[in-house]
Parts: C-alpha cells; structure tokens; sequence
C-alpha cells in the first residue's frame, strides 16, 4: 500500500507532488525549502536550513520514520561555500546515524531568495 503524505503544517507543495510517500517501509520526502507556512523567508541560510530540517522532521514523523532511518540526502545549495554553515545542523540532526549524502551546487530555486533544499530518503527497520 502507498501512503501519500500532505503536511498542513508546513509550506505547501508549488506543484503537483505530496510531501512524502511511505510504501513498504520506504519513505520519500520531496524537496524541502527554508520557507515558513506564512510565506516568510528568512535571508541567510542558516535560518533556511533550520526550517527546512524541521520540515524534513515534521514529514519523517508523519510517516512513521525518523532521522536514524534516513539513508539517503540530497542538499542543494545555491552557494556551494554555504556548506560549512549548513553542516553542523546535520551533524546535531543525524548523529550517529550517518545518511548517504549528496551535495550540489544549483543556480537557483524556485524563488530566488532560496538558498537551500533538502530532500531525504528512509527506510523503516522496526
């Protein structure tokens, strides 16, 4: 059974997507920005970066996983330089549990006062 996930909570999707998707175990959360549910979007990427992670927490909880179940990240940046900012988040988030990661440099987001976004992938090992 696919379990597709919209948070009423957090930012709502600018497309056609839902917010996660739980099958089998698996879950898939899409691309989460440093936006708040208002609209407001803090300018450094710290701040961004805060709120997408709580976002990114929000959605785990929601379908039944957790940061020890993440196993893969995907984190765009707009300014590569940006990492060692955003880094010590993850290290406070992940702990131990160290997720595959990739890191990319992109020309832009959706809205250009974006600076970062995450995306995540878990699997539940109950």
């Amino acid at each position: 059974m696919i379990k597709r996930i919209l948070i009423p909570d957090i930012l709502q999707p600018v497309s056609h997507y839902c917010h996660a998707v739980e099958a089998n175990g698996i879950i898939w959360v899409s691309g989460l920005v440093g936006m708040n549910f208002d609209g407001s979007i803090p300018e450094n990427t710290k701040d961004q970066f805060d709120i997408a992670m709580r976002d990114l927490n929000t959605c785990l909880e929601a379908a039944g996983g957790s940061s020890k179940d993440v196993v893969k990240v995907r984190v765009f940046l707009t300014n590569i330089d940006d990492r060692t900012i955003i880094n010590p988040k993850r290290i406070e988030y992940f702990g131990d549990h160290k997720p595959a990661s990739t890191l990319l440099e992109i020309s832009a987001l959706v809205d250009p006062r974006m600076k970062v976004e995450i995306e995540a992938e878990a699997v539940i090992t109950k």
